[in-house]
């Protein structure tokens, strides 16, 4: 069975779409890395310029509040951009969807 031309065109516009947010998603990861590793090195190396020995400036809360902070940004645009919601699922939906279908069944056999 041919698939007509426009279906063709909205799955090639939907997948487009579909690849420019992985795209976002790893540019945006590539930026997370390279920027931490820098903010990460210099803040070690500024606490131990300051006196503090290497395992003082590394466990520095400090350090790592930019990797947190925006690891939490990343984590979210993940699950974005990948479909995964643990809360919402599909499966959630069709239970839902299938619930709200049998009571409004159930309403119309009582005007019936």
């Amino acid at each position: 069975m041919e698939t007509s031309g426009l279906d063709r065109r909205s799955k090639q516009v939907r997948a487009k779409k579909k690849i420019e947010r992985l795209k976002g998603f790893y540019i945006h990861l590539a930026v997370f890395i390279i920027v931490n590793i820098m903010v990460i090195s210099g803040s070690v190396v500024g606490h131990m310029n300051n006196g503090d020995s290497f395992v003082e400036a590394f466990f520095n809360f400090g350090t790592f509040s930019t990797f947190i902070f925006w690891g939490i940004g990343v984590l979210f645009h993940g699950t974005k951009v990948f479909s995964y919601n643990p809360f919402f699922s599909k499966a959630w939906e069709e239970r839902q969807i299938q619930k709200y279908m049998d009571s409004d069944r159930e309403n119309m056999k009582k005007f019936m």
